[in-house]
């Protein structure tokens, strides 16, 4: 009779539950679903990381954005947590020492090819839109908009030229970051554009040819995420991209930074204390501090 070598029976009892439960090498899976009739005219291109999130992005008000204007980057830094490295920099800005704050209207854009022409100029006349995503911009962003637009960076290219930022200034858009190119750098730099800063890569003379893909779905700006509906803060060539339901966080910690700034340069001005006892607050000074705040 042929007996199973103790060793082996043991090491088949211990064997952990998952070794002998392993999915097959060839899965099956559900097929994909087809797009139902007129999906594809939808004015926002489909994301299914969007459907999921959507529930936990708030609406942020106009007030908000406002009250983000006066915020230091500093303090955003501070607040935002985990979304500190949703910091993109490297940018030049049209109109310097004006800050762009706003919601994130994005899209996505990619070298023309010419099956990839035909599929984009077929999408634009079923869904009755601008096939220049400059121009969609231009006849449907919202008071507060940010555009950001996924042109490829420093080897990229450009989104549009001064027209087309007039086009989407005068919907009340706040502003545009293009991680690419723009033409009519001089004009953009008009003070007819005040209040409409443009933040970019580069700029040169060429025409626009790249095609929009997507339109207001997650995209890439140098090395970070933007979703759709982010919260933008740009300070010269720097920007925050961060979710919505931070704004409430942010501004409380505005304000806090700023009673404290107030109260440690009150005690500076008096030079009853070191700097040191000051900057930061000394554990006596804290507590006196946190009386002022009536905690």
């Amino acid at each position: 009779m042929n007996r199973i070598p103790l060793l082996t029976l043991s090491a088949l009892l211990v064997l952990p539950p998952v070794a002998l439960s392993q999915v097959a090498y060839d899965q099956a899976f559900n097929p994909d679903v087809p797009a139902p009739e007129g999906f594809r005219t939808n004015r926002t291109s489909y994301s299914a990381v969007m459907d999921v999130l959507a529930p936990t992005r708030p609406d942020v008000t106009d007030e908000e954005l406002e009250a983000l204007r006066s915020v230091p980057l500093e303090v955003i830094f501070s607040a935002v947590g985990e979304y500190r490295t949703n910091y993109a920099r490297g940018f030049e800005s049209t109109r310097p020492g004006e800050r762009l704050v706003g919601r994130a209207l994005t899209m996505r854009f990619l070298p023309p090819r010419p099956d990839l022409t035909r599929a984009a100029t077929t999408l634009a006349e079923e869904g009755n839109w601008d096939r220049r995503y400059y121009g969609r911009a231009s006849e449907e962003a919202k008071p507060g908009d940010v555009v950001v637009a996924e042109l490829g960076g420093s080897d990229g290219h450009n989104l549009f030229g001064d027209m087309g930022a007039m086009g989407i200034q005068m919907r009340g858009a706040a502003g545009v970051v293009i991680d690419g190119g723009m033409r009519d750098l001089t004009g953009l730099m008009d003070d007819r554009f005040e209040g409409f800063p443009v933040l970019h890569r580069f700029s040169d003379p060429h025409t626009t040819s790249w095609l929009g893909v997507e339109y207001n779905a997650p995209v890439r700006i140098g090395s970070v995420t933007v979703l759709p509906g982010d919260i933008v803060v740009g300070d010269g060539g720097g920007i925050f991209f961060f979710p919505p339901e931070l704004v409430d966080d942010i501004l409380a910690a505005a304000a806090e930074s700023e009673a404290m700034e107030e109260f440690q340069r009150r005690l500076l001005e008096e030079r009853r204390y070191r700097f040191r006892d000051v900057y930061p607050l000394a554990p006596q000074l804290r507590e006196e501090y946190e009386r002022t705040r009536g905690r």
